[in-house]
């Protein structure tokens, strides 16, 4: 049977089969954190299946995983079903006091600095590509530039569970993700929107563009949020509550792309608000307790499917020399714009905000790439200039998840002994 002949149902079964699977060998006998563990047992057994290929090309199993993770859409799958639910997940267990302190500082990285890295990675990647032979004009270096800036709210989150990072510490990193891909999927839409039609966008543009998604993604997550919050606080029956939890994510980010406005900044602010003051007014115990584990549940499934994906998209990249010379050399160059994008807000915030000691290593190294840059990446039209960002955008996120994600946690430990 072709792959192509899969249905959606058989194709969702495939993955968590995969996913229960690897978890299972991962958990017994690895024993990485899951999110690292099946990025890297997804991509080892991709790398295999495509070895398996050359020795027996009769089999071609590795042309059928390829005809798999290409009819997935990674782009669609992640951006338009799951997002929502991690997102949404995510933000219930943020303390929105403890972000509230540090709103500004939150601000400022979420867009000072998610601006300042995309600038220093564009026209970096510019100068490496043209180094190693690669001819990328500088409005696709910005566009990858805005693509790859952003940290990954579901990776950095899925991380922190397991890296004992300080609870200060843990709300600055978290927050910051929660908002700044919103805002990274807005300057990705305007640079990108630019280098198609090869016109520079004006300011005034790129401005509108951007009050439209970002505060227009905030507000219509306020009013959702709010709608769902009176609702649930009129009735006390927790199935019913956690039901309407349900439809104000899956309605809610429909409602969000059909008003083109930011769908992850509508689902962080709508999570931040039930899990919150929602969880606090408008639930019983009993509803607090069966809304948490519902959530609870259904963010590590879709996490060890997102997290599997990501290995798997290995056989989606360019696995010339070249290509992943460049993704390697881009590590540092992204490193570099993590260490600019979050040392300019702090020195900014400095003023007026008080930093737990060890707050700026924390940061820079916490600040993890994850499958909204792949999915974007994923997105952008057929030709070579894809196959270029592509790979350097494959290479850095899994460094991101496997390296920095596996050492975030001795790090805070280092800088930060206790929970300040």
């Amino acid at each position: 049977m072709n792959t192509t002949d899969l249905s959606p149902f058989e194709a969702a079964a495939a993955l968590i089969v995969l996913a229960a699977v690897l978890g299972y060998l991962n958990y017994r006998f690895i024993k990485l954190p899951q999110t690292i563990g099946l990025t890297i047992i997804g991509a080892v057994a991709s790398l295999a299946l495509l070895g398996t290929d050359k020795l027996f090309p009769q089999i071609a199993v590795g042309a059928a995983l390829h005809e798999f993770v290409k009819d997935l859409d990674f782009h669609s799958t992640l951006m338009n079903g799951m997002l929502s639910f991690l997102l949404f997940a995510g933000a219930l267990h943020v303390d929105l006091t403890s972000l509230a302190k540090r709103k500004w500082t939150v601000l400022a990285m979420a867009t000072i600095g998610v601006a300042l890295s995309t600038a220093i990675i564009g026209f970096g990647f510019k100068g490496l590509s043209m180094a190693l032979g690669f001819d990328v004009p500088i409005a696709w270096c910005l566009v990858f530039g805005a693509l790859i800036s952003p940290t990954d709210p579901v990776a950095v989150m899925g991380i922190l569970k397991s890296a004992r990072v300080p609870a200060t510490l843990e709300a600055k990193v978290a927050g910051e993700s929660l908002f700044n891909d919103g805002v990274g999927v807005v300057i990705f839409s305007i640079l990108l929107a630019s280098a198609i039609s090869g016109e520079s966008l004006s300011l005034i543009d790129a401005g509108q563009l951007f009050v439209q998604e970002a505060i227009g993604g905030a507000l219509l997550g306020l009013v959702i949020g709010g709608l769902a919050f009176l609702a649930m606080r009129s009735i006390d029956e927790h199935n019913i509550e956690v039901l309407i939890t349900l439809a104000l994510v899956m309605g809610g980010y429909a409602l969000a792309q059909r008003l083109h406005v930011a769908g992850p900044v509508v689902m962080a602010v709508a999570g931040l608000l039930i899990g919150n003051h929602g969880s606090r007014l408008a639930m019983s115990e009993t509803t607090r307790e069966h809304l948490n584990n519902f959530w609870a549940l259904l963010d590590e499934i879709l996490n060890s499917v997102l997290f599997l994906l990501i290995g798997l998209e290995i056989v989606a990249i360019a696995q010339d020399s070249g290509h992943l010379l460049l993704g390697v050399a881009s590590i540092l160059l992204v490193l570099a714009g993590r260490c600019v994008g979050v040392g300019v807000p702090m020195l900014i915030m400095s003023r007026i905000a008080d930093f737990t000691r060890g707050a700026y290593p924390i940061l820079v190294w916490g600040g993890l790439r994850g499958g909204i840059s792949i999915a974007l990446a994923l997105s952008l039209p057929e030709s070579p200039i894809r196959e270029t960002i592509l790979t350097a955008t494959y290479v850095i996120v899994v460094f991101s998840v496997v390296i920095q994600g596996a050492t975030v946690g001795k790090v805070a430990k280092h800088f930060v002994p206790q929970d300040k």
